[in-house]
């Protein structure tokens, strides 16, 4: 796996690694093509088994995370502070200009670096649980921003493990890698095959289920012992909806977070950073 031994620093590439691009339909440029068209992607990365990071730290932690690169797409201004990474991995490196690097992707690439990686293969969730303490579970959370918004405060906050419902947005999708800053590459996670049905999975593994909601028949979650090596699994619904009835039934208890001046909820990615660290408390 290569490393960039010294982030930030600029260092000058080999020039014969670099293939100067001048046309939006090079082909070589097929894994950067329409990243603003959400259902195109959504179908065609997992298929291919690609993701898109971008910027500089993301791309780092990729490589660190043990991702293998397809190839990098790099403005001009980017290539010294890029040179380690072009020097260590053996990926094609396109430069661009600006322009044509907003006709490929879609939009303006502020952060003038992007890089196609290779996807590895999940884990069961089996696998996951058996190595976790603190699991988070989601359901039918599709919003990319609040799936990278939960798994950076995941990571930060010392949970083990995130399992989807099958109908999740996808981790690796370039809206929530940008959100997390590469969180989604130093927690794992799997997908849980059925739902509710999955859930017996972790229930079967020793995880007490915990519901995350504000039903006034909810327990203050500070109330409910969490800490320690008890093994526990959170479950957060999507934005708005929250959990549903089927997830609620199936849990073991309803837990909430206590409100005042009236706001009746968080946003999922913020009540999700507040139960994190009542539960790692």
């Amino acid at each position: 796996m290569a490393t960039a031994s010294s982030p930030g620093t600029p260092q000058q590439p080999s020039t014969d690694k670099l293939v100067t691009v001048e046309r939006p339909d090079d082909p070589r440029l097929a894994d950067y093509t329409g990243l603003t068209d959400v259902e195109l992607r959504r179908r065609r990365e997992p298929a291919e088994g690609l993701f898109i990071a971008e910027g500089e730290k993301v791309i780092r932690r990729a490589l660190h995370a043990g991702y293998e690169m397809r190839s990098m797409l790099l403005s001009a201004k980017w290539l010294d502070t890029m040179g380690d990474v072009i020097d260590e991995v053996p990926a094609p490196v396109y430069a661009v200009s600006p322009e044509l690097a907003e006709r490929v992707t879609g939009y303006h690439v502020h952060r003038g670096a992007l890089a196609s990686m290779q996807r590895k293969p999940l884990p069961t969730p089996e696998g996951l649980l058996a190595a976790a303490r603190r699991v988070v579970i989601m359901e039918s959370v599709n919003d990319h921003t609040n799936i990278g918004a939960i798994f950076r405060s995941a990571a930060a906050l010392g949970m083990d493990a995130v399992l989807l419902s099958p109908d999740c947005a996808d981790p690796l999708y370039r809206r929530s890698v940008k959100v997390s800053m590469g969180a989604v590459f130093a927690v794992p996670y799997a997908r849980l095959t059925g739902w509710p049905r999955g859930l017996e999975t972790v229930r079967d593994a020793g995880f007490p289920l915990l519901a995350l909601t504000p039903d006034e028949k909810a327990v203050p979650l500070d109330t409910v012992a969490t800490g320690g090596d008890r093994r526990t699994a959170l479950m957060l619904g999507a934005e708005g909806s929250g959990l549903t009835s089927r997830a609620l039934r199936a849990a073991d208890d309803w837990v909430r977070i206590p409100m005042a001046h009236g706001v009746d909820s968080l946003n999922v990615g913020a009540a999700a950073a507040v139960a994190f660290y009542a539960i790692a408390r």
